[in-house]
């Protein structure tokens, strides 16, 4: 891998092309390729680790959830791409080789969990030895990995969306972009759902399937959509940056690459106090959105008495309630009431559906679960759709990379410590619970919570005062005052 501390010789002169929205499209490939991974780590993975494996949720989510924790990497991504390209490219280079690495992550990491799963089977429960501990701390470091390379894809492949659009047509294409996120996540959770099926013809009860009968529709799985991602990473940034990054026109490459360290962008990037308070709203807004993410498929097993592939639904039920959402918020809510009070509406109706989820709980009606979850999924695209222009708001274009890394740090992270807590919540409720469906809601009410805490802090935003703080401290870091 070569690095380069010049400015793009092959990027055009002139003023690059307006994006077509058959670009826009085939960029969005990529975002619906972490769609289809994120089915298979976050619904499949901690599906079978659970129910099918007695492995706990606590131990489950926590190694899942290292992937995310090592989200301070996005951060110092960001601020590569914006200063060090990788063949020839600011973004694309950054975006591919990552998307690699973590498909292969991802398969190997499958691989150690049968093993892990074969212990905890031939233990007859979950035992803490050095088999255990070694094959938990081995998934843990591929998790880790995954994370990395997830950190190094991700935040270029935002920076480049901001890279090649204008103010007009920005929350356009990161519109399509995320709801090409989602369609990953309902194409991953119907297919996978028709694939897993051959698991469980005989309706056998959830933690009694044979080991040799999960692994070999799930392997298949975990083998052809790795090379799906990477495929589609790379169609999807083909010849794009050449053609339409505007990233060499509103800074001199050279200058930026010279002087603009990550010491002074993480000081561009903490001037104002907004970054902090926004910072903090996204937390929470994270929290209360995934909480649930490591503990709903175990949820519709447990409870509802669902298969594999009934579950993995879920997260299709999800995708059409949030792409529902997202084309209702952007074409009706938003331009008629604005992005802070659509925000606001979202955080609140959110919690409302959570009320939902619970009640199905009671009822133990299929129906009435994935009637809930695409009123989630609905008031859910309200509230990121809302919360995704507000980052738009409070992204300078100067520092892409770099701020595009903070704000997906507070989404890795706060992602990362909702699975995390999730877990931990659900297996303390099962310990005070009797009835499953007061363990699980629990973690339900716990994100209702943090919904109306979201709410309170995001009364306290102000995008004026970010952007004139802001737009004074590059000044002051481009005139060198901060060296």
């Amino acid at each position: 891998m070569e690095t380069s501390n010049y400015s793009e010789p092959s990027l055009p002169i002139n003023p690059p092309r307006k994006v077509g929205i058959l670009t826009v499209f085939r960029l969005g490939l990529f975002n619906l390729a972490l769609g289809l991974m994120s089915v298979l780590t976050l619904a499949v993975l901690n599906r079978v680790m659970i129910s099918e494996l007695g492995i706990p949720a606590t131990i489950t989510a926590g190694t899942l959830a290292l992937s995310q924790f090592i989200a301070p990497a996005r951060v110092w991504f960001g601020q590569l791409s914006d200063t060090k390209p990788i063949f020839g490219r600011h973004r694309t280079g950054y975006v591919r080789l990552g998307a690699i690495v973590f498909s292969v992550a991802v398969f190997f990491a499958v691989q150690v969990v049968w093993q892990l799963g074969a212990v905890v089977r031939a233990n007859d429960g979950w035992l803490w030895n050095t088999q255990t501990i070694g094959w938990t701390a081995l998934l843990g470091l591929i998790m880790a990995v995954y994370g990395i390379a997830a950190s190094c894809s991700s935040t270029p492949f935002t920076a480049l969306l901001v890279d090649i659009s204008e103010e007009s047509n920005r929350s356009k294409l990161v519109a399509v972009a995320w709801s090409m996120l989602l369609v990953g996540i309902v194409i991953g959770g119907i297919s996978g759902s028709i694939v897993l099926k051959e698991i469980n013809p005989g309706g056998v009860a959830a933690g009694q399937i044979p080991l040799e009968n999960l692994q070999a529709p799930i392997n298949s799985v975990f083998a052809f959509v790795p090379f799906l991602v990477i495929s589609l990473a790379f169609v999807a940034t083909w010849g794009v940056e050449k053609k339409y990054s505007r990233f060499s026109n509103r800074s001199k490459s050279t200058e930026r690459e010279d002087s603009m360290t990550l010491g002074k962008s993480l000081k561009i990037l903490t001037a104002s106090r907004q970054t902090g308070i926004f910072f903090s709203f996204l937390c929470l807004l994270i929290i209360g959105l995934f909480m649930q993410e490591a503990v709903l498929e175990p949820y519709g097993g447990e409870v509802f008495g669902m298969s594999i592939a009934d579950t993995t639904r879920l997260n299709a039920n999800w995708g059409v309630g949030i792409l529902i959402g997202y084309s209702l918020t952007g074409f009706l809510v938003t331009p008629r009431l604005g992005k802070k009070l659509t925000t606001k509406l979202g955080c609140l109706l959110v919690a409302f559906s959570f009320i939902l989820i619970i009640l199905a709980g009671f009822t133990q009606e299929e129906t009435v679960l994935q009637s809930a979850i695409v009123l989630f999924g609905i008031t859910a695209g309200m509230a990121t759709i809302g919360g995704i222009s507000l980052m738009l708001d409070f992204t300078a274009a100067e520092t892409a990379g770099t701020f595009i890394g903070a704000w997906g740090l507070a989404q890795a992270m706060s992602r990362a410590f909702a699975t995390v807590v999730g877990g931990v919540i659900l297996d303390i409720g099962r310990a005070i619970f009797t009835t499953p469906v007061l363990a699980y809601g629990s973690v339900f009410a716990t994100q209702i919570v943090a919904m109306l805490i979201a709410v309170t802090i995001l009364s306290r935003i102000d995008v004026k005062e970010f952007k004139d703080t802001t737009n004074k401290a590059i000044a002051t870091v481009m005139e060198g005052d901060l060296d």
